[in-house]
């Protein structure tokens, strides 16, 4: 079941492509796994400023293993990153320092095929990515120092990540709920997801905190933010009136503060904030 063929969520700065930030697709195999693998086009340099910046992360349905080798102190660190239901902003680094960092950024109900462990209790959880994702993390880490390319790491990790494949535990009724939910655009109710799987409240709630680490009722709110700030960004014709019905809102004012409430900004600002972060080769008519 190919869900990322009905449903393909964006950061709050869908257009960034720079040394410091590029995502890159995965291989046709791992689409329905991998959102898509991003980090540091190859080593990059931090300086030290008094001026501290600060980038915004909003909710995707995603989780993370963010590896980031610091050649400057000789270190290496591995992290998990859960899904999470809130933004947050994050300050950049203000060390000197010579660095790389490689991500691989996983659809939530496709990461519990490469784990080791559930993914329960990891709703926005930063752990070790040994806890979880510990062949991953020993096999990739083994390149880090040798290969800061990305675009040369990226076919390395792609057959790293095939021989850790592991579809069995990947549960089809989550799978199938998780489906009801895309295809609904997040606009589904509990009663109605219950009916649809043929699964009791309680179950799913079991079954997604064992593989997702959340909610249904929570996955769906976010899948629903998630089709709207697509639309959003890449309907040039979008209509806020419009999208309160084709989303299930009560009226404009909960679509908006629905909005705020996960992107922590109104949505006129949180589109000129994408478009100030637009890379060099894309732009908000297309899309990779």
């Amino acid at each position: 079941m190919e869900l990322n063929t009905i449903y393909r969520p964006i950061t709050a700065t869908p257009f960034r492509s720079d040394n410091n930030y590029t995502e890159f697709e995965p291989s046709d195999i791992l689409k329905p796994y991998v959102r898509c693998f991003w980090g540091t086009r190859g080593i990059v340099t931090r300086r030290k400023s008094s001026v501290v910046t600060e980038e915004i992360v909003t909710p995707d349905t995603c989780v993370d293993i963010m590896f980031t080798a610091d050649y400057t102190n000789n270190k290496l660190d591995s992290r998990f990153h859960g899904i999470d239901d809130r933004s947050f902003r994050y300050r950049t680094d203000v060390e000197d320092r010579e660095l790389s960092t490689f991500a691989i950024r996983f659809y939530a109900w496709g990461a519990a095929a490469f784990a080791q462990e559930s993914m329960k209790k990891t709703k926005g959880a930063y752990l070790d990515a040994e806890y979880h994702f510990s062949e991953i993390k020993r096999e990739i880490e083994r390149q880090l120092f040798y290969n800061a390319d990305i675009c040369q790491l990226i076919p390395t990790v792609e057959k790293v990540l095939l021989k850790n494949l592991r579809v069995r535990p990947q549960n089809q009724a989550v799978l199938q709920a998780v489906y009801e939910i895309l295809a609904k655009r997040g606009n589904i109710l509990i009663g109605d997801l219950k009916r649809r799987t043929l699964i009791s409240e309680r179950q799913l709630e079991r079954l997604f905190d064992e593989y997702i680490g959340m909610s249904p009722k929570s996955l769906s709110a976010i899948v629903r933010y998630q089709c709207l700030w697509n639309d959003l960004i890449y309907n040039k014709s979008f209509n806020t009136l419009d999208a309160v019905y084709r989303y299930g809102y009560s009226d404009q004012a909960h679509l908006c503060h629905d909005f705020k409430k996960y992107h922590s900004m109104s949505m006129a600002d949180a589109r000129e904030y994408a478009l100030g972060n637009v890379g060099n080769i894309q732009d908000s008519s297309s899309r990779s």
